[in-house]
């Protein structure tokens, strides 16, 4: 579909080697100067009387003159990476905030506080906050700050410092007034655009997700199968003297084949699996984002449209819809300059990931 790859412009005389075309893209986004740089390790277990649960370290190494130090080191729960995410959204209801592991996961694909799943969720969380570290806006952002240098107590202290639950709820009563009014008289042609890329965006995501997963899992079917006839031929040959050295030759090649297959799904459950299930999660905040622009822009149509059917109180309208319109143009510059940054980082992140499947599963058939 080229209205969402926009990619597809390999050229006949481009080499055809998966591994040229890797190192053809590796060079196209070199990253700028960095200043900050986190690292998300260390799982350790905590159990206590009302709940088990894992903290990570989250180190960070940085040269801005805004922090005291120039080393941090800090563990933190998966509860602090929510309440960070949710700090960005409050800040930044138009940035596209990056997606982070869900808390549940689904049953039968690993067990909770497996090695497995604590692993997949510190790459995830680890890619969370560097995601963030490279945004232009949102690596400036105070309540980010506070949670790569704050101890404990001070981040819970911190915490409790939030808004009230009046303000809470007044934000709560506007949003939902504001999604139930229909749909938005005056939405510029652009964000609409949007609305259906991500509509396309989120069905085919959610589609080659699934497939992805049920490859995973015929791969895994097909391996424990192989694990098994590998030693039958090698018993077999024993009692087949005659045969015994093609046997063994067979049961060779299949241990071959075993331990390819072995690497193949290493590297869809570490390449190919994380970054469609993290677009799956991205789809699922744009539509929100988008949602959000919306609201705003539907606060402002409804006072202009009661600015229309009242005589009085103008000064008071005017001024109302002039902040209005300030926050929707906002709104607006905010969610153009990330959509095409997202753009540009998914694209990239899709090239290279499918390239890697592609030289992966030649490799695979070579061995």
């Amino acid at each position: 579909d080229t209205s969402l790859a926009e990619v597809n412009s390999f050229s006949s005389s481009m080499p055809i080697s998966p591994s040229s075309m890797i190192n053809q893209y590796k060079f196209e986004d070199e990253p700028e100067l960095r200043d900050l740089f986190i690292t998300v390790d260390d799982p350790e277990s905590h159990i206590t009387a009302i709940e088990t649960f894992i903290t990570y370290r989250v180190v960070t190494k940085t040269s801005r003159g805004e922090f005291d130090s120039s080393e941090y080191e800090v563990r933190r729960r998966y509860q602090d990476f929510l309440w960070l995410k949710s700090k960005l959204e409050e800040a930044h209801p138009t940035l596209i905030i990056p997606p982070l592991p869900e808390k549940f996961i689904m049953k039968g694909m690993v067990e909770r506080f497996s090695d497995e799943f604590i692993e997949t969720r510190r790459k995830a969380l680890h890619k969370f906050l560097n995601r963030i570290a490279d945004h232009p806006t949102l690596t400036f952002n105070e309540d980010f700050k506070i949670f790569l240098t704050a101890q404990a107590w001070e981040l819970s202290s911190h915490k409790k410092q939030g808004p009230g639950l009046l303000s809470r709820m007044g934000q709560t009563v506007r949003a939902v007034a504001s999604s139930v009014r229909g749909g938005v008289k005056n939405r510029p042609e652009m964000f609409t655009e949007m609305n259906d890329y991500m509509e396309t965006f989120s069905q085919k995501i959610n589609i080659l997700d699934k497939i992805a997963h049920r490859i995973y899992k015929e791969e895994r079917e097909y391996f424990n199968e192989m694990k098994e006839y590998g030693p039958i031929h090698t018993l077999w040959s024993a009692s087949e003297e005659d045969i015994a050295d093609s046997l063994k030759g067979v049961a060779s090649c299949i241990d071959k084949c075993c331990k390819a297959t072995e690497k193949r799904m290493a590297g869809l459950s570490e390449n190919l699996l994380p970054i469609l299930h993290e677009y799956v999660l991205y789809s699922e905040i744009l539509m929100g984002v988008l949602k959000r622009r919306d609201q705003i822009q539907g606060e402002l149509d409804s006072k202009v449209d009661a600015l229309a059917n009242k005589k009085t109180e103008k000064d008071l309208f005017s001024e109302e819809i002039g902040k209005l319109e300030d926050k929707v143009e906002c709104a607006n510059n905010a969610l153009k300059a990330d959509w095409d940054r997202w753009k540009q980082n998914m694209q990239c992140d899709m090239r290279s990931t499918f390239t890697n499947v592609a030289e992966n599963n030649l490799h695979y058939y070579e061995e």
